[in-house]
């Protein structure tokens, strides 16, 4: 078999904070809850024991990290992931995001002042049940009047009383990243990232910076990449090379996309949401899909 014929190993972990004291080895593969409100990612689940349902297959299924947030909802997916699984098991990691809170408007507001993110950190706290987080994700809201280094600051200050585990940071454009790197110890970055939408782009009046333009800092600092919007496109709905490469493998889309992704690059680590357990169930194979070399130049 020739060279570009041979099947790309992926590695099937990932750790973030490797560099520091208390690195946190994760399966390399994860479960977003945002889809687990109502519509515009507002109030309860459309189905709640389905809900329920996939967190807990989640974590029978081997998966140890989970993304959430207080402003889901208002703070639904946090009382969900409580409910379906605390007493959590010992190697789950529950990621939240602050810098970001809800109203009734369903709109995304600033709140990450340190008198916000503390806030909102306790928040998570009290309804999680957990006296520490084990990684956060700062969100960055464009329009801030708060500077970053304000706002990590206060980060990094509830590390040091252990609140907080590892920082990340979120939403995050080249010359932030930059400036949170000359701050303290960026854990991972979160960003919007698939392979129909690598770049920057708006939605709702927000601005959800890509993945692709702060790529090449996370690679040369060995940062774990955890991407959202990775099943939504901006491209054609009938893109036909995800398709040809899903015939091929007898997988579906999405599988397909979600296994590009982790073969794009090992410090990648998916976080696939969705509100309907046959979904979740599909979701999950894309880790067991071994594309080729020529496979992903096809998909480019």
């Amino acid at each position: 078999m020739s060279k570009n014929k041979l099947n790309m190993k992926i590695k099937r972990t990932i750790t973030i904070g490797a560099k520091t004291k208390n690195p946190l080895s994760v399966n390399r593969f994860g479960y977003g809850t945002i889809r687990l409100t109502g519509d515009y990612v507002w109030g309860e689940p459309k189905n709640r024991s389905e809900a329920l349902q996939i967190l807990r297959s989640s974590v029978n299924n081997g998966i140890n990290f989970l993304d959430t947030a207080d402003f889901y909802g208002e703070d639904v997916t946090n009382r969900l992931i409580c409910e379906a699984l605390y007493p959590y098991p010992s190697d789950l990691v529950i990621c939240t995001k602050v810098g970001t809170t809800r109203k009734a408007d369903k709109g995304w507001h600033i709140f990450d002042n340190p008198k916000n993110l503390r806030t909102s950190v306790e928040k998570n706290l009290k309804t999680l049940k957990i006296d520490q987080i084990k990684l956060v994700h700062l969100r960055v809201m464009p329009g801030s009047d708060t500077p970053l280094e304000d706002s990590l600051e206060t980060m990094f200050n509830m590390q040091r009383e252990g609140k907080i585990l590892h920082v990340g940071i979120s939403n995050v454009s080249p010359k932030e990243m930059e400036k949170a790197l000359s701050i303290g110890n960026i854990a991972s970055v979160e960003n919007a990232f698939g392979y129909g939408q690598r770049t920057t782009f708006k939605q709702f009046n927000n601005e959800n910076r890509g993945m692709q333009e702060v790529m090449d800092i996370c690679v040369k600092n060995e940062i774990p990449m955890i991407p959202f919007w990775s099943l939504q496109s901006s491209l054609p709905k009938d893109n036909d090379k995800i398709s040809m490469i899903a015939k091929k493998y007898n997988a579906t889309l999405a599988q397909i996309n979600l296994a590009w992704l982790l073969h794009l690059n090992n410090l990648f680590l998916p976080i696939p949401g969705t509100s309907q357990l046959k979904h979740f169930e599909e979701n999950i194979k894309a880790i067991d899909i071994t594309l080729t070399d020529e496979d992903m130049r096809y998909l480019g």
